[in-house]
């Protein structure tokens, strides 16, 4: 940031004194406060007991700077609507006040995402077909939120259709009876066919060339508590029938010989496909997010490239096992460990259903996948769902089981950044689908997918002001977004000195969707004072508001 950014002159300053805060302050510690100049100074006798006393007492460590200057920092956020309102308006303005400290930071309330009904037309692309394996065929409906816009507003109520896939523990204590019971059955069948060798590719009659254990994904079976983890996954997949579920695991073996997964992983297949598939922060519950976007085939050249024929096809097809693969070695097969991946199928410009070559490769797809990577996906979401969806998903669902479908999201274009924070951190969502999340490169050396934002809901006609009240010198460095603009931002410095100068860091400016995502500014506090960071939201939609901000310590 330059100089200039730094030590912001006042334009048309005016004497005022410092605002004060309109909001309660909720679980916000109090500044520290400082010995009176005038207190008494005790006897030299007392200060050596109180020196005799200390020395025997054992030191706390100091307190680094950084954690010094969290504390001496506190956020208010307030909202105050705009003046007049407009009369459509005047029932979605509340007044609604929240303060907070950087050090005790409390996460804001998951949003209510309202995601685009089943009737909307979208499709599910190549990407969704070779994320989504079959799984078990337990009957759970699939996750539908009714739009905001046809609730009644007087009403507010919770969208009922909430039901929807919930992971289950790998734990053997959260185990039901019958769950133990198959378990211990399918680990005898296994144990029976690595002493026969019967997941050898070799004769039964060949004992000397059998191997010795039988491993899948870089996890021994039978050898540790991880092995439970993996047959669960098979139980699940067919509904815990033991002999269906080893049957499926006998396949799978054999198919992993026959396609040579093990030596598939160790090679090198270029990058030419890294836009298309790549891994991308966590969510919320701590599962690494795979972002399929199958936009990137709109390039007629890599089109071509990637399906004109069948060895094309098959190379694409090794090139997804072999990243699918290494994501999946990536995981925590132990009990109670991340053992599946949050999958996000970006549909936005995808190639139509009437692509020949496309339709043939996600049939082969799906047929390995359902047959060969059970329960791997945590939850599947769709977004930038366009109007094509209905006609192919309809055709791809008999190939899917309801266990598998109801971890389906849809998210319409206008919904999709909404629904992924609804999952996802805004922090771990890459800037091009709403969130604050970059590579961390030299365009943006200070914040990582590691510091933390803060998400706010910005109401219709009303004014959101965010207040950084700093109680020692220092920097403060921050970025803002709203998501969908349309909104005036401004930022201004106020000193505690009753005669201070407000300082104008930001002008009041109008930033439409097409301008820079996010707005980055940092300033130098030489006295204290509190930074306002102001977002006016004149339109008839709420917004949402991302925030984060960093104090960094300067030599005087």
């Amino acid at each position: 940031m330059a100089d200039a950014t730094l030590e912001a002159a006042p334009p048309e300053a005016t004497q005022q004194p410092p605002l004060k805060a309109e909001t309660v302050s909720l679980s916000t510690p109090s500044p520290p406060e400082y010995a009176s100049v005038e207190e008494t100074e005790p006897p030299l006798a007392s200060v050596a007991l109180e020196l005799e006393k200390e020395a025997l007492q054992p030191s706390e460590p100091p307190v680094p700077v950084e954690e010094r200057l969290k504390e001496a920092v506190t956020v208010i956020e307030k909202t105050t609507p705009l003046s007049p309102p407009p009369p459509e308006l005047t029932l979605a303005m509340e007044h609604v006040s929240v303060t907070s400290t950087e050090k005790e930071t409390i996460p804001p309330p998951p949003a209510v995402v309202a995601e685009a009904p089943p009737s909307l037309p979208v499709s599910q692309p190549l990407a969704a077909a070779l994320a989504v394996p079959q799984e078990s065929d337990s009957p759970v409906r699939k996750e539908v939120v009714e739009p905001e816009n046809l609730k009644p507003i007087e009403k507010k109520k919770a969208p009922e259709s909430m039901v929807s896939f919930k992971e289950e523990s790998n734990k053997l204590s959260d185990l039901s009876d019958f769950e133990q019971k198959a378990l211990e059955e399918l680990k005898f069948l296994v144990r029976e066919a690595l002493n026969t060798g019967a997941f050898a590719l070799a004769s039964p009659s060949d004992i000397s060339n059998l191997p010795e254990e039988a491993s899948i994904w870089g996890v021994p079976l039978l050898k540790d508590d991880r092995s439970d983890v993996i047959l669960l996954k098979f139980l699940r997949a067919r509904d815990f029938k033991v002999k269906e579920s080893f049957t499926m695991l006998k396949n799978t073996i054999k198919w992993r010989k026959e396609f040579n997964v093990d030596e598939l992983i160790k090679e090198d297949m270029g990058d030419d496909l890294e836009k298309v598939v790549f891994m991308h922060g966590h969510d919320k519950e701590g599962h690494p997010v795979c972002y399929n976007v199958y936009g990137e085939f709109q390039n007629k050249e890599l089109y071509a490239k990637t399906f004109a024929d069948e060895e094309k096809r098959m190379k694409f097809l090794r090139w997804r096992i072999q990243f699918l693969e290494r994501s999946i070695r990536k995981l925590d097969f132990t009990p109670g460990g991340i053992n599946t991946i949050f999958q996000i199928s970006d549909l936005k410009n995808s190639p139509g259903p009437g692509k020949k070559e496309l339709r043939i490769a996600t049939k082969q797809a799906l047929q390995i996948l359902q047959d060969n990577y059970p329960e791997f996906v945590a939850k599947q979401v769709f977004i930038n769902v366009p109007w094509w969806y209905l006609a192919f998903y309809t055709m791809m669902s008999p190939f899917l089981t309801q266990r598998t479908k109801s971890k389906f999201v849809f998210a319409s274009p206008s919904k999709t950044a909404e629904t992924l924070f609804k999952y996802i951190s805004p922090e771990q969502v890459p800037i091009q689908y709403g969130g604050l999340s970059v590579d961390f490169c030299e365009c943006n050396p200070v914040f990582t997918v590691d510091d933390p934002a803060t998400e706010i809901t910005v109401k219709p006609a009303t004014k959101q002001t965010v207040e950084i009240i700093v109680n020692e010198k220092c920097i403060i460095v921050w970025e803002l977004r709203v998501v969908s603009w349309e909104v005036s931002y401004s930022a201004e410095y106020v000193p505690n000195t009753e005669r201070g100068y407000t300082v104008i860091i930001q002008k009041t400016r109008k930033i439409a969707p097409t301008d820079e995502p996010v707005i980055s500014n940092s300033y130098k506090i030489s006295e204290l004072g509190k930074i306002l960071l102001t977002v006016d939201n004149p339109t008839a939609k709420k917004k949402k508001l991302l925030y984060r901000f960093k104090v960094v310590p300067y030599d005087n």
